[in-house]
């Protein structure tokens, strides 16, 4: 059973949050190696979850704990305190 879609597990910058998705299960050999081509056996759900870290940011002149995922972080959209 997958978890709900929490509003916890968000970035705080850009509101990245999980995404539900297929794990694809696959057998056979590829055309283009001279098989009859790939069949896809088995779908199961799954969730892709954002890769959240929890800093220390200044937000609206205040040092608070924030969750940032890391696409922010490396873009530079979070201010760091000193």
């Amino acid at each position: 059973m997958l978890q709900p879609l929490t509003k916890g597990r968000r970035c705080k910058i850009c509101g990245k949050g999980p995404l539900r998705g297929y794990q694809i299960t696959r057998r056979g050999l590829a055309k283009k190696k001279g098989g009859v081509g790939r069949k896809i056996t088995g779908r199961t759900k799954r969730s892709f979850k954002p890769n959240l870290q929890r800093v220390r940011a200044v937000v609206g002149g205040q040092t608070v704990r924030v969750k940032v995922c890391t696409a922010c972080l490396r873009s530079g959209k979070v201010s760091r305190p000193a």
